[in-house]
């Protein structure tokens, strides 16, 4: 095995296109309010809440409570921030604080909508990939629902 391939970083790589403009996609991403609906319900009757401060290293919080009092808190520190464009944060969970990942989305026009590249690596081990690819799955078909509700909203 090469020494690049030991080194190599295991990252969950996901690529979707939406029918919408690069800006509604930015916002749904950095706007407290629209996280907090998406991202924050991560199961059926969670409650979502979002704080950001979009800025380079500015800091933003994600918190969804679930039914049963169950609550997941992530939050990180941008590294990157061209609105639009390019978003890069840092992410760890409050429950280990000590396993901080990174995650970065790219964004471009492409036939007629946006195609979002996104790359969550850095992980601590394989495990915590693997879970995390399990739960951004979902997510990312959460975010194509709430963007076809705001489309709808403003028809």
């Amino acid at each position: 095995m090469q020494d690049n391939e030991q080194h190599a970083s295991p990252q969950v790589r996901i690529e979707r296109h939406y029918p919408y403009s690069a800006e509604k996609v930015w916002r749904a991403w950095t706007e407290p309010r629209a996280l907090s609906r998406w991202f924050g319900g991560m199961r059926p009757g969670s409650v979502g809440e979002a704080q950001v401060d979009l800025r380079v290293g500015g800091r933003y919080r994600m918190v969804s409570r679930v039914p049963g009092g169950e609550t997941h808190d992530v939050s990180g520190e941008y590294l990157e921030v061209v609105p639009h464009r390019r978003l890069a944060f840092t992410w760890a969970w409050h429950s280990t604080p000590e396993r901080v990942s990174r995650v970065a989305i790219d964004l471009s026009e492409a036939d007629g909508g946006t195609l979002l590249r996104f790359v969550h690596d850095r992980f601590f081990d394989d495990q915590a990939r693997a879970n995390h690819e399990r739960g951004w799955q979902p997510a990312f078909d959460r975010l194509g629902d709430f963007l076809l509700q705001l489309d709808m909203q403003e028809v």
